[in-house]
């Protein structure tokens, strides 16, 4: 059993007999308080997609709930609803677009390393690759020698995105981002 402080994001986790998947934690380190930080973790039941945000202590004991992770691929939107294939058994998973909001600002038809996570055989989420390739939709136009400074501009990407972008990458490029951090890091 993991403490409060060792649960990541993307994990799931078993509270008051439900599994709840946890999307994003904030970690805090109240002030004149013998003791260890806060985890401020919100949470979606894997089953009614719930919303539930609630705080543990870094010492607090969770259980921690079965996770598949299995490669898939984007598929198509179909109004709310985004499907992906499984790429070893053809399988497809249905994800709502709440449930993958933040995700789909890196994703198109050729992201190559996407994983849907399963728990009790229902995909509750994506989990992205460290770095994907997009391209870029709109930016000011490249400056000549602007790879010489380290000033930056904004670049809308195809997937609505928008990165900060070395001067010279100009409209129609396509380049790396890093998910966690959404910066740009080179061209592809």
């Amino acid at each position: 059993m993991p403490k409060a402080s060792e649960i990541k994001k993307n994990q799931a986790i078993e509270y008051e007999g439900r599994v709840y998947f946890v999307k994003d934690i904030e970690r805090s380190v109240p002030q004149g308080r013998a003791g260890g930080s806060l985890y401020r973790m919100r949470m979606y039941d894997v089953v009614t997609n719930q919303k539930l945000d609630e705080t543990f202590k870094d010492s607090d004991m969770l259980n921690q709930a079965d996770l598949v992770r299995r490669p898939a691929t984007f598929s198509y939107a179909d109004g709310d609803e985004y499907v992906f294939m499984d790429s070893e058994d053809f399988t497809q998973y249905m994800l709502n677009r709440e449930a993958i909001e933040d995700e789909l600002l890196f994703i198109n038809e050729d992201t190559q390393g996407l994983m849907v996570i399963l728990v009790s055989d229902a995909p509750v989420a994506l989990d992205l690759p460290p770095t994907v390739e997009l391209q870029i939709e709109e930016t000011d136009p490249s400056v000549k020698g602007g790879s010489a400074t380290a000033r930056t501009k904004p670049a809308r990407l195809t997937t609505g995105l928008v990165v900060q972008v070395p001067e010279h990458i100009s409209t129609g490029d396509r380049i790396k981002i890093n998910v966690e951090e959404r910066k740009f890091l080179s061209r592809a």
